[in-house]
C-alpha cells in the first residue's frame, strides 16, 4: 500500500509508513528468532536466514530429501528460539510444507508470481531467490497460497489427470486425421468419431505393414 505524501505533526507518513508496517508486523510474527528462505529443486534447496536483527545470510544448498531437511532444521534451530520457513509454490507441491509441519516448526508456501521484485531485477540465481525470500518473509512482504489437505489434494490430482487425458485423446484423434488425410482418406460422413466413423476406419487398408 502506498500511502500519500502527507505531514502529520512534521513527519512524511513516507517515512511513518514503512516502520509502522514493520511494527505490525513484527506483532504477527511474534516468537520467530528467524526466518528461513528455501529455493526449492528437485534436487537441491538453496537456504537462506533473516534474524530479526536484519542480518540475512546465505546458508548453501542441501540435497532435497527429508534426512537432509530434518539435519538443517536442527542446525539452525540449535540456540535459537521458532523458526519459519518458507518456499515458492511449485512442482515440489507441499512435501516440505508437511515435514516441516510434522518438526514442529512454522512454513508457508508462496505465491511465485505476487513475489516483489526490484526494478530491473532479471538474472536469477539459487542464492539471490533464497536471500530474497528470507528477507522479504521476515518483513512479512510475502503472498501466501492455500494449501490443501490430503484428501483435497487427491481430489486435485484426479482432476487434473482427467484433463491430461482429455487432452492426450484430443491430440490422438488430430494426429490420427492427419495421417490418414495425408495418404487420400477422407470421411465423408456427416460426424467423425461415431459408430459409422470407426467401421470406417477398420476398413481402411494399407500396402505397406509400416504404416
Amino acid at each position: 500500500m502506498d500511502l500519500p505524501h502527507l505531514k502529520v505533526r512534521g513527519l512524511s507518513l513516507r517515512w511513518v509508513a514503512p516502520r509502522l508496517r514493520a511494527a505490525l508486523r513484527g506483532a504477527g510474527h511474534e516468537g520467530f528468532s528467524k526466518y528461513v528462505g528455501l529455493d526449492v529443486h528437485q534436487e537441491t534447496i538453496a537456504v537462506a536466514v533473516a534474524d530479526t536483527a536484519g542480518e540475512v545470510r546465505y546458508l548453501g544448498e542441501i540435497v532435497s530429501t527429508p534426512e537432509a531437511i530434518a539435519k538443517l532444521v536442527g542446525q539452525i534451530k540449535r540456540g535459537t528460539g521458532r523458526l519459519a520457513f518458507c518456499y515458492e509454490a511449485g512442482p515440489c507441491g507441499y512435501t516440505i510444507f508437511r515435514q516441516l509441519q510434522e518438526l514442529k516448526q512454522e512454513c508457508q508456501v508462496v505465491a511465485p508470481s505476487l513475489i516483489p521484485k526490484k526494478p530491473g531485477e532479471r538474472v536469477k540465481t539459487d542464492r539471490r531467490d533464497a536471500l530474497s525470500l528470507a528477507r522479504l518473509h521476515c518483513v512479512g512482504e510475502l503472498s501466501l497460497v492455500w494449501i490443501p489437505d490430503h484428501a483435497q489434494e487427491a481430489l486435485r490430482d484426479l482432476t487434473r489427470a482427467c484433463e491430461d487425458i482429455k487432452h492426450l485423446r484430443h491430440q490422438a484423434k488430430q494426429r490420427l486425421l492427419s495421417f490418414l488425410s495425408r495418404h487420400g482418406h477422407r470421411y465423408a460422413g456427416r460426424s467423425r468419431w461415431t459408430q459409422a466413423h470407426c467401421r470406417w476406419l477398420e476398413r481402411i487398408k494399407f500396402a505397406r505393414p509400416e504404416q
